[in-house]
C-alpha cells in the first residue's frame, strides 16, 4: 500500500519539503513546532505526507503554512 495518491498534479509534499529545507528546517523542528500550535502530528505522518503516500488534512496545511511562513499559493503550487 505504498503507492503515491494521485489527486491532482501538485505536489503538496514535495511542496512542503522543497520550502522547508530551502528554510534549513529538519522534518523534527518541523513537528515541534506543530505541536507547539496543538496540531496532532508526527515525523513519521510528515515523512508520508512530503512522499505522497498520506493525506494532509486541512489543519495540517494551515500549521505547516504558519510554521513555514509561506501561503497556500506556494504549497499548492
Amino acid at each position: 500500500m505504498n503507492q503515491k495518491i494521485k489527486q491532482t498534479d501538485i505536489d503538496i509534499g514535495g511542496n512542503i519539503r522543497r520550502i522547508r529545507k530551502a528554510q534549513n528546517i529538519g522534518q523534527t523542528q518541523l513537528v515541534r513546532m506543530l505541536q507547539l500550535q496543538d496540531i496532532s502530528m508526527t515525523r513519521e505522518t510528515l515523512v508520508k505526507i512530503e512522499r505522497g503516500v498520506q493525506h494532509i488534512t486541512g489543519l495540517q496545511l494551515r500549521g505547516i503554512r504558519d510554521c513555514l511562513h509561506t501561503s497556500y499559493d506556494e504549497l499548492l503550487k
